[in-house]
């Protein structure tokens, strides 16, 4: 979950100026190699592409299904082990970042329903994971985003 987190929030707005980590072929294939790709210029036009749709779909831009062409040709294949039963992913090397981000996007939602969300601050693009027992978490940082909003709302309430 955190390396979809990652690729969720590869793209701030700092200082009101876009931020991309996978923009530069060189930041991008450190950024890639970092959680386990292989920093290809193919790898890296893949991340871009699933990050784009999974960021609509998060924020309701886009319906799930937007994300089939990401899982084309994919399987999931059976192994049993002396552990157990694993399941092996089979998809060209190039693709399985984005794929695995896909497939953790889909974890979430079915198993924390409803926590992956944007930030509540329009001027911000991250997203959170609400892990909190109230799911009321509206922020990606308190100190940052919330206290924006709660500082917001005090001066229109005293002006």
């Amino acid at each position: 979950m955190d390396t979809l987190l990652d690729l969720l929030n590869s793209r701030p707005l700092v200082d009101g100026e876009e931020q991309d980590a996978l923009g530069d072929p060189a930041e991008g294939g450190r950024w890639a190699r970092e959680r386990g790709g292989d920093g290809s210029l193919a790898e890296l036009a893949l991340l871009r592409e699933a990050r784009d749709v999974l960021q609509d779909v998060v924020r309701g831009k886009r319906p799930p299904t937007a994300l089939s062409p990401l899982l084309e040709g994919v399987r999931r294949i059976p192994e049993l082990t002396s552990d157990g039963l694993r399941w092996a992913l089979e998809t060209p090397p190039h693709a399985r970042p984005a794929v695995e981000a896909v497939l953790a996007w889909a974890a979430t939602e079915k198993q924390l329903p409803g926590r992956l969300r944007p930030c509540a601050n329009d001027e911000c693009r991250l997203f959170l994971l609400d892990r909190s027992r109230a799911n009321r978490a509206r922020w990606c940082s308190m100190a940052v985003c919330g206290n924006r909003e709660k500082a917001r709302r005090h001066y229109e309430r005293t002006r």
